[in-house]
């Protein structure tokens, strides 16, 4: 797994949120500190805004370091994320309605870091 993976998957065993988590991790690559990074990415968290938070959290990575291409960027990322999981809505990943997950939050968090981290050094 590759460095900000690494420190996105770390955050998460610390209780960050699994927004909190990617975008701390990526905070520099964003152009900002930590901490505004943990602010920026609150009202991601839980599936609040009905995709993954930690797909958020990625996506708002990718527009900050390629604003002149970020919807294709998005697009990617989607793409990929879906094609691991199934979906990039919260509650399907947790199996709310269905009572199966497909993916757990940590897996979630290492899934969408390890996608941004590919693409942000390509």
């Amino acid at each position: 797994m590759a460095e900000k993976a690494s420190k996105a998957v770390e955050n998460h065993k610390r209780f960050y949120s699994c927004s909190a988590s990617v975008l701390c991790a990526f905070a520099e690559t964003a152009g900002m500190s930590e901490q505004e990074a943990k602010a920026a990415a609150a009202p991601f968290a839980g599936g609040k805004m009905g995709k993954c938070g930690a797909v958020l959290a990625a996506e708002y990575v990718l527009s900050k370091r390629f604003p002149d291409s970020a919807d294709e960027k998005l697009e990617a990322f989607e793409k990929e994320f879906t094609d691991l999981n199934r979906s990039v809505i919260c509650r399907e990943l947790k199996g709310a309605l269905t009572g199966a997950p497909l993916r757990s939050c940590r897996g979630c968090v290492t899934d969408a870091a390890e996608i941004l981290e590919r693409m942000c050094s390509e």
